[in-house]
């Protein structure tokens, strides 16, 4: 092993434990998750199965398993990565890595808290935003730990001039802090009144689903196709571009056309749809120019999700945008439509390229490969049929179902009934999902659990070895 491979691999090492305390509790997360989300599901096909039981009603349950899935899967998975990512750019060791681990048992405690408390009906009926006080502290406290060690190793960083995946990573660390701090306090702690409430949980809700995401999403790719290619980020002076185009103008969106605000409000959005084609097409060239001419194979693994993670992140975008004009914004954005878009922004762009950033990761930092290599092809796979089950039948069912909201001749009862099909379908494409996450929560805990075996071995050999020594000199 040279010194370069020494450096790296004393750099991995520093972030293992982090790593597997954060992979670990959103592997968890993520499985719960999707189990209230199918539970949720189920109502729509049989509405008397939970009818006695009050927790498991789909007002409770898929609040709950929308939290469980963002905050409980995907903040801590992208906070891990950020911080692997963070200290193989800056050539240094993780620092503060006590902070990571500490923080990760504190999360985990405020997301079980806020979960539980949205199922005995304790939400704050905020979208996005339902966790209680008690959990929303929890959850700041841990963010702010785990971002104090992620930018003490950007600072040790060896090379000063920041890379693509740095702009985008380091705008998230202060990104979460800022909007969730700002909602919890604007509707949570001194709540405002009247419309504002709205707007501000409209605002919210977008930044987090799809800024936030987009900029750890984007980030994790645009350091994996390079990485992974050998060669350069092309088209760096794009990525800065597109990087601010979009944090000026993503901000802007998600105020439905047929929101009870002041007209200014929604017609901001507009213009923020229509001026978002910008860094769209800007990430789109970064991407083509990251790909072509690429000598590397697409075989289901890291390399793979980071392509597949950025296409469907352009076709996400491109959902969202098309409901920022008014006419097809009225007819869609009340309908299955925009969980649709959702679910592919969070499974099919976030989540994928989490994996992969994850599946990377790990064998360095591990030293030794996963124990199930073969899991990683097929939860590509059983992702994406989950996602073709789950996102498509939504959107067409969404579709058809808003055209006929604006036939009065057409009942509610008959639109509904309409609908059944595809939540069907839908509710289906939530298993797929979930077999795929327990694909991905076994190669995490048996690694956790090898890597532990490994150590207790190391320490009884060499507490016997002490011992022997002990004998010797006796």
């Amino acid at each position: 092993m040279n010194e370069i491979e020494k450096k790296y691999s004393a750099i991995d090492a520093s972030c293992r434990v982090p790593l597997l305390v954060l992979f670990g509790v959103a592997s968890v997360w993520l499985i719960v998750g999707l189990v209230l989300a199918i539970i949720a599901s189920l109502t729509f096909h049989k509405p008397e199965l939970f009818g006695n039981c009050p927790f498991l009603t789909y007002g409770r349950v898929q609040p709950a398993a929308n939290d469980a899935i963002v905050y409980g899967f995907a903040i801590p998975a992208a906070l891990g990565v950020i911080l692997w990512i963070f200290a193989r750019l800056s050539e240094s060791e993780l620092l503060l890595p006590l902070l990571p681990i500490v923080a990760a048992n504190i999360w985990l405690l405020g997301v079980l808290i806020g979960v539980v408390a949205i199922l005995i009906g304790d939400s704050t009926g905020f979208t996005w935003l339902e966790f209680p006080r008690a959990g929303s502290i929890l959850l700041f406290a841990a963010f702010l730990l785990i971002a104090i060690s992620a930018v003490a190793t950007f600072g040790a960083r060896q090379e000063r001039v920041l890379q693509p995946p740095h702009w985008f990573l380091l705008a998230a660390l202060f990104w979460f802090p800022w909007i969730y701090s700002t909602a919890n306090l604007f509707l949570v702690a001194w709540p405002v009144r009247g419309v504002a409430q709205a707007v501000i949980n409209w605002w919210y809700s977008n930044n987090l689903i799809f800024v936030w995401l987009a900029l750890v999403g984007l980030g994790v790719a645009f350091y994996l196709l390079p990485k992974i290619a050998q060669r350069p980020l092309q088209s760096r002076y794009f990525a800065l571009f597109g990087f601010w185009t979009f944090i000026l103008f993503a901000p802007w969106l998600g105020i439905p056309q047929s929101a009870p605000v002041p007209a200014w409000l929604a017609a901001a959005s507009t213009v923020a749809s229509l001026l978002m084609v910008i860094p769209l097409i800007a990430i789109a060239i970064v991407f083509v120019s990251a790909v072509r001419g690429v000598n590397v194979q697409c075989k289901g693994g890291p390399y793979c999700y980071a392509r597949i993670a950025t296409i469907f992140f352009l076709l996400s975008a491109v959902m969202l945008l098309v409901t920022g004009e008014p006419g097809v914004g009225n007819i869609l954005g009340m309908t299955w439509y925009m969980p649709a878009q959702t679910y592919l922004q969070i499974f099919g762009f976030f989540a994928i390229a989490i994996f992969g950033a994850a599946y990377d990761a790990l064998p360095g930092v591990m030293s030794f490969e996963l124990p199930f290599p073969g899991f990683v092809r097929w939860q590509n796979r059983i992702f994406l049929l989950g996602l073709l089950l789950l996102v498509l039948p939504l959107a067409i069912g969404g579709i058809g179902q808003g055209l006929k909201m604006q036939n009065p001749a057409i009942s509610w009862h008959e639109i509904t009934q309409g609908m059944l099909i595809y939540l069907r379908f839908s509710s289906a494409g939530l298993l797929v999902l979930l077999l795929g996450s327990v694909l991905f929560a076994l190669n995490i805990f048996v690694m956790t659990a090898k890597w532990q075996l490994q150590l207790a071995k190391s320490l009884a050999a060499s507490f016997a070895g002490s011992f022997e020594a002990e004998e010797v000199k006796s």
